[in-house]
């Protein structure tokens, strides 16, 4: 008889940028065109097969629909919705059939964020100490390291895929960021070593539907941390499992965390500028 192999399938993106300065070395962080925070953000979705088949039906019927015709992201050429779901480039009435299908893929989020006044405060410390120069590299590194603590020992196998950041895919640095997740859980709860199975692919969105459906929550996120507009979240709310404001640090020095016991709301969360 054959065994059943467990598979876990994750896939990561990230929300914002990780832009601090200009080139005179002032802090930008909330200008135009310029994020308040960097989120970087997993999603377990326990069948990545039959989600890509339901986005694509809806794709399709979406682009047949006389309505959108002469909707520019629906163009082919455009590159955007005719390719793949985006939140950001979706027409509204778009985003809202997306985010209708969504809650039916049973997917579990996990989303850490920077406020990035704080990191441009730590990257001028860092600076004037002459200690290990900032790196948003790291950053990104760290947040994928947190998202992913306790999550490598929940099946047999893992298969792991990263939205593509840049023209370097970085498997090697991720599959470090990875290996450190996995090494603090052990260590907090003194688990034994057991190496599971563990792969990692890094692609585009239009490559994964996966990358696609994050990307929503991500998005539905950030315009409740930067907008304070809640209503894309509240849509999606159930399929979070934890959220982590690593920079609120009021209660607690690793921040404030949101999740079934503690759930996030507008009225409990810090707002991330003082207008």
């Amino acid at each position: 008889m054959t065994e059943t192999i467990n598979t876990k399938h994750y896939f990561v993106d990230e929300a914002g940028d990780l832009t601090l300065f200009n080139r005179r070395k002032q802090i930008v962080v909330g200008t135009e065109g310029v994020s308040h925070c960097f989120f970087v953000g997993m999603i377990d979705l326990p069948d990545p097969v039959s989600t890509h088949a339901a986005l694509e039906r809806l794709r399709t019927t979406l682009l047949a629909d006389p309505y959108f015709r002469g909707v520019p992201s629906m163009q082919p050429g455009a590159r955007k919705t005719a390719l793949a779901f985006h939140a950001k480039d979706d027409p509204p009435e778009v985003r809202r059939a997306v985010m209708q299908l969504l809650p039916s893929f049973g997917g579990k989020v996990i989303v850490a964020f920077r406020r990035k006044a704080a990191l441009a405060a730590e990257a001028k410390l860092q600076f004037q100490l002459g200690g290990q120069r900032w790196s948003s590299d790291r950053v990104y590194d760290d947040l994928v390291s947190r998202v992913f603590h306790g999550k490598l020992h929940m099946a047999d196998e893992h298969r792991i895929v990263f939205a593509r950041r840049g023209k370097a895919e970085r498997n090697e640095a991720l599959t470090q960021a990875i290996e450190r997740a996995r090494q603090n859980f052990l260590r907090r709860w003194k688990k034994p070593d057991v190496i599971k199975a563990t792969s990692i692919q890094s692609t585009v969105p239009s490559q994964s539907a996966g990358l696609q459906v994050i990307d929503y929550y991500l998005w539905a996120l950030q315009r409740l941390v930067e907008r304070r507009e809640d209503r894309f979240y509240a849509a999606l709310a159930s399929q979070y499992r934890l959220v982590m404001d690593l920079d609120d640090t009021r209660l607690n020095p690793y921040g404030t965390w949101y999740s079934d016991r503690s759930s996030l709301e507008l009225e409990r969360m810090k707002p991330v500028t003082s207008s």
